[in-house]
């Protein structure tokens, strides 16, 4: 069996980003054949609380036909001494093809993919990564622009902790968007810059020059409380409102990867701004995971050329 899996966009070429985009954009447009992947055992193993993207994951692997099994944390027996090893091969021995994992220790995928004779796609580790997110976020920049390439994008907020910042800047990078890191330096250290990204910690002079403002939520559960600033002053230099909303250029969108905190991250104007894209980030994220379970079991055809389309930038 090939033994491919999905555990962050930085094993991904570029050519197979936009492959899986096109996908998604296929299956969000007419959901692919039941029997894509008829008679696959996924098995949902989740250690964290997740809405989003527990959820669409079970709506794409039963939109592709696979047999799906919800596995919770106590029923695994990993908290009786069970290694990770262990549990690998105790699904393998049952036939299962895919386990799709959520867990709040950083590597925990990789090491769950060491072992398993099948695929693993992470559905978020740690502070390390959550590549269907990042997906799902490229897909709604493609749909809104037509292309990711030469796009300006601000990622604003706790980059440090964030999974869905890092695994964005990747996939951002890898087709050719323009990113700024925006944030407080006990968020966002200096040497955070790097791999073509800027920072800046004034969010007020970026605003009128970017294409798309992605929030990211202040994870209270991860950050000492010495490194979280005072929430008053956070929001004070970065939380989107309604003056921020108007240095924005007429085209810019805002996007969330959910769930937001109202009155940290965003006043009740950004959700009433038309440039708002929280809704069509979520729509995003079944087609896109339906995408990738089709990726990891079936592989996945070379990018098509897609047309080239206006985009109103400046």
């Amino acid at each position: 069996m090939l033994r491919r899996s999905l555990l962050d966009l930085d094993g991904l070429a570029p050519g197979e980003l936009s492959a899986l985009l096109d996908c998604a954009e296929r299956f969000g447009a007419s959901p692919p054949p039941r029997h894509l992947l008829r008679g696959v055992c996924v098995v949902n193993l989740f250690f964290e609380p997740s809405t989003r993207t527990y959820t669409s994951f079970a709506i794409a692997e039963q939109l592709v036909g696979a047999d799906v099994v919800a596995l919770p944390p106590g029923s695994s027996s990993l908290g009786k001494g069970e290694t990770i090893a262990d549990t690998a091969v105790t699904l393998a021995a049952m036939n299962v093809r895919v386990i799709v994992t959520r867990h709040p220790e950083s590597g925990f995928p990789y090491r769950l993919a060491e072992s398993f004779d099948g695929h693993v796609i992470n559905a978020g580790d740690g502070r390390h990564a959550h590549p269907t997110q990042a997906l799902l976020d490229l897909l709604t920049l493609r749909t809104e622009f037509g292309r990711i390439e030469g796009l300006r994008v601000a990622l604003v907020g706790d980059i440090m902790h964030s999974r869905v910042a890092r695994s964005n800047v990747i996939g951002l990078r890898a087709l050719g968007a323009d990113v700024t890191l925006v944030g407080p330096p006990t968020l966002l250290p200096a040497a955070m810059e790097r791999d073509g990204t800027r920072i800046a910690r004034d969010l007020d002079s970026v605003l009128p020059d970017v294409d798309a403002v992605m929030l990211l939520r202040i994870q209270r559960e991860r950050i000492a409380a010495a490194v979280l600033p005072r929430l008053d002053d956070y929001a004070r230099n970065y939380r989107m409102d309604a003056r921020r909303l108007a240095l924005l250029a007429p085209h810019a969108v805002v996007m969330h990867p959910g769930p937001y905190n109202r009155g940290v991250e965003l006043t009740e104007d950004v959700l009433a701004f038309r440039g708002w894209r929280y809704a069509q980030q979520v729509a995003h994220g079944v087609s896109v995971r339906m995408a990738v379970l089709d990726f990891v079991v079936n592989g996945v055809a070379p990018a098509q050329e897609r047309p080239a389309q206006p985009v109103p930038v400046g």
